[in-house]
This record gives structure tokens, sequence and C-alpha cells, in this order.
């Protein structure tokens, strides 16, 4: 019989479920959507419940689709965002009493920048371990803001678990945390295996550490590992699958796209030569090295976070997808292409692409068609190499066409200025010794072959796209394959499971053209910082 496994990815508004055989090939897949509720610009939640109901339905309907017999499938693993989960005897509410069932604060929620920048002035030594300043999506500023502004709930609390964790959790019943989430997002200090008691005592949350970490955390192991006695009778009967089959310790999202390309068959089949770049509603840049880099403003280094036994250097923006989504959303026009794009059955940002290329004639060339128009495409601040959570998007050259062209241009422009900030994080990262040869992309939001290209040449390096449609399911689906036993380790499975189908290359033609509007692109971040600065100091006058 042959050998299956699934790989689940939750991201920001759906469940995802893939099956996949050994040699990385996807079956089937299936997926369904999850509430997000924003009652206001900061503040993000969703309901575990519904997330692990939509978890097991799309597991259930790929079985279905894939016509595998479920008793062929050995493993599952799941990847997903890095929000926290409040649990009690049940969810617990983080915001609003009237919805006890929104127990997730969201990754992208940033109602704890308040408690970042107290974190941050601390100065505390773990915090060389995040690129410098703790970011408010990440969740010791979230928990601090629990207990200051729910603190009943922070005290009824059981368990706070990152998504993932809490995913593998509803499977196996085990409290194990992956090395991957409590080291990007928790501070956990994987190289010396142990929580620094010291730190949580000083931000102000010393009951974790009188605790013994029992609410955060006392197993941590890496990714792929198998847990417990794997896949429980009720999750297994909601999911149609065999009790037992082994459940693999997870990997926050985008970390599971970089498993399922960095090392692909064809590309660096090195994982310290690629970068990967997970191009979704917002951007995740992870880079491996043998050896721990500090980089100023760029999360880690994470020991065992990605890759077992190497170090992870973790940048990206705050928005991708969802900043072209905004951008575009503004300009007179969105409303007639949103239309001329439903008919035609695309995406808008699809159909903005299709267009751009009808237009310029070739991908490399569409980046003449933003001419002067220039976009800092920083809506929901700076992620990296600034960890700027105040930073704002900064939009220059408009004029006054009201025009579909002119928004085909606006679009061009918001992808060559997401380039541009991936460019700004691989040469910081270079100065600081973590230099990479190449991309390896993956995330639905960066598919088009507009967007691959136009990255090739704004950055001045190859872009590698895998076989696989899904490579975030199927890194997923790579850990599953490696707690079943179906591959020694990870650094095995991954170029095993995974190959790059096509190479975009940087086109020379238009270097000079690119490297003129990177240098606007850094003058405009830097006066846009400068105003700030003198405006935030007039206001304090």
């Amino acid at each position: 019989m042959s050998r299956h496994f699934v790989g689940i990815d939750v991201g920001t508004g759906s469940a995802r479920a893939g099956v996949f055989d050994a040699a990385g090939a996807m079956l089937a897949s299936a997926k369904r959507d999850i509430d997000l509720h924003r009652p206001s610009g900061d503040i993000a939640e969703q309901s575990s419940e519904q997330v692990w109901t939509a978890v097991c339905q799309s597991v259930r309907e790929a079985v279905q689709r894939s016509r595998v017999d479920a008793a062929s499938i050995e493993g599952i693993g799941f990847d997903a965002t890095c929000s926290l989960v409040v649990r009690g005897d049940g969810p617990l509410g983080v915001g609003d009493a009237a919805h006890p069932e929104r127990d997730i604060i969201v990754w992208m929620d940033h109602r704890a920048v308040e408690q970042a920048a107290r974190i941050n002035a601390g100065g505390h030594d773990v915090l060389r371990y995040v690129g410098g300043r703790i970011s408010p999506e990440m969740e010791t500023p979230k928990l601090l803001w629990l207990k200051e502004n729910r603190p009943e709930v922070f005290g009824a609390a059981r368990h706070f678990f990152d998504l993932t964790d809490f995913l593998t959790w509803k499977a196996s019943g085990s409290e194990a945390r992956s090395t991957c989430t409590v080291t990007c997002k928790w501070t956990y200090l994987a190289h010396e295996a142990r929580w620094d008691a010291d730190y949580f005592r000083s931000i102000g949350l010393a009951e974790l550490a009188d605790e013994g970490f029992t609410r955060i955390g006392t197993e941590v192991v890496e990714p792929g590992t198998p847990l417990a006695k794997g896949l429980t009778a009720e999750a297994a009967e909601a999911m149609g699958l065999r009790p037992g089959i082994a459940v693999a310790a997870g990997l926050i999202d985008a970390h599971a796209g970089g498993v399922g390309t960095v090392c692909a068959r064809g590309g660096a089949e090195d994982p310290t030569a690629s970068l990967g770049y997970v191009f979704g509603t917002s951007s995740c840049t992870m880079t491996t090295t043998r050896e721990p880099a500090f980089v100023p403003g760029v999360w880690g280094p994470y020991f065992s976070a990605m890759v077992p036994g190497a170090w992870l250097n973790e940048g990206g923006q705050s928005v991708a997808g969802a900043a072209i989504d905004h951008l575009v959303s503004m300009h007179p026009a969105h409303a007639h292409a949103l239309a001329a794009a439903q008919a035609e059955g695309k995406s808008l940002p699809e159909w903005l692409a299709d267009a751009a290329l009808a237009r310029a004639g070739s991908a490399s060339q569409a980046a003449r068609l933003a001419a002067h128009l220039h976009v800092v495409p920083e809506f929901l601040g700076n992620r990296a190499p600034f960890a700027d959570p105040h930073a704002r998007a900064v939009v220059a050259g408009v004029g006054a066409d009201t025009n579909v062209d002119s928004l085909v241009d606006l679009y061009v422009a918001g992808i060559c200025g997401l380039s541009y900030g991936l460019r700004q994080i691989v040469q910081t990262q270079r100065a600081h010794g973590a230099g990479v040869e190449r991309i390896a992309i993956s995330g639905g939001a960066g598919r088009h072959r507009l967007i691959r290209q136009i990255l090739a040449d704004a950055t001045d390096l190859p872009v590698d796209a895998t076989a696989s449609e899904e490579p975030v399911l199927l890194g997923s689906a790579m850990l599953g394959a490696v707690a079943a036993g179906a591959f020694p380790d990870l650094a095995t499975a991954m170029p095993a499971m995974s190959a790059v189908q096509v190479t975009y290359h940087p086109d020379q033609g238009v270097r000079a053209l690119h490297v003129a509007r990177f240098s606007a692109f850094l003058a405009l971040q830097a006066t846009a910082r400068d105003i700030r600065a003198a405006t935030d100091a007039a206001l304090a006058g």
C-alpha cells in the first residue's frame, strides 16, 4: 500500500488540508473559511473552536477527494499563524465579554503596542534574539496586555498556546510545544533549552515563571517530532482518519513554506543559500545560517526553529498581499476593475497583473508602467529591518488620472514597493553575516509570474518556484512524513518531497531602473520617519 500524509495549514482567513504521497505530489485539497473579527483597526480576534471545526472538515473532505484509502494515511502535520490561543476548561474570550468564544488574539492584532514598548525599554538580554526589539505581534506583549486589561481571563487560563500548538494538542492530547513557535514568538531560548525566568519577572509576568512555565510549555520539541500516542479517537472520528496515526510537532505557517521550498531539488539544495519568502496576507523572510547571526531589526537568531540544528533569522513585511489590496482599493477605478475581474472569474490582483503584462509585453518591462509612481507599502508598520509598528505607508507621484490604466500602474508600483522592502531586508542581513544567493517563493499572493519576475529584477536575485502549487501545505505534510518514520529527519524529507519547477532570473535590461527606484524607496521611507519624528516632537511640545 502506498504511503500518504496530510498537511494542514491554518492561515488568517481559512483552514486548508492537502493529501500528499511520499514523493510530495498533492492528490487533493480542501478549504474552509474562518471568521476574522476586527472591531477596530488594532484588534483582530478568532474562535479556536471554529478553527478546529474548519480543520477537521477540511481534512475529511480532502481525504474523500483524494480517493486514497484512509488506512494509507500514516501521519499529519500542522502549521498555523502565530496567534495566541487562551484556554481554560473551554474557550476564554480575549476581548468583548459578549463574545467569550473569541479566544484567539490574531497575529496581526496590535493591541499590545504599549506593552511591547515597555518591554523594549527594559533592554533585557533576551531581546538580542528578536532582533533587538520585540514586536506587538509576538506573544509576551499580548500576554502582558491580557493580564493588565483582562485579569480575570488571564487568571482563569490553564493554557496559553500558539495556534499551531493548540492544533497539535487538539489532535493528540499532547501539551508539547514546537521549538518553532515558542522560540520565534515567545522568547524561548532553544539553544539553551530554557525559558528565561528573569525576563518574565522583569516585564511583569512573574506568575508564569513562578508556576514553572506550565501554562506556556514545559515540554518543547523540534518540528516533525511525533507527539504522544498519535491522533486521538475523537480527532480521528472528526477527520475521517485512523486513530493513532502520527501527529507531528508543527510549524508557524510561514516556516512551513520555508520547509517546503528552501531545499527543493534543482535549486540551492542547501538551506543556507536560499531565503524562504512567503508572500501571503503578510510576508515572511526566513534565512538559515549554521552559526547565529545577529541582525538589527530582524527577528532571531532562533535555534532549530525551522531547520533542526540550524539558526534562523526571520523578517518580512507586516502586510504584503493585504497591502496591495488596500492600496488598489483607494483608487477611483477600483469598483470598475473589480467588476471586470469577477466577470472573468479572477481575483482583482490576478486581473491587474494580467493587464500589466498585456500592456507592457513582458513581466520585466511592466516595471516601466510605474514610471514616477513610488509606494512604500508600510500600512501596518515595518516588521523588518526597523521593527517599527508605527511606520505608515507613503504613496508618491499620484496624478489626477482615474482610469483603469492608472490603477494598473499603481498596482505595479505597489508590487515594486514590496520587492524593494525585500531587497532592503536581504541587504541588511547580508551586512550582518546572513547573506543568501537566491529566493525560494511560496504563498498564495505571490503565484503570478509578473510578481515573481519583478521580485527577481528588483532584488537582483534568482527566484525559485517549486513544482508544488501548495508548498506551505507540503511543508506540513513533510512533518507528518517524518513523524511517521517515512524519512529519518526533516533534512532528508525536504529535497525528497520538493523540486524547483521554474527559476525567474533577474533581467539586466531593467537593472538600472530598479536601482534608481530602490534609492527612491529608501529616500521616501527615511523622509517619512523624519517627518513623523518631527511631528511627534511638536505634538509633545
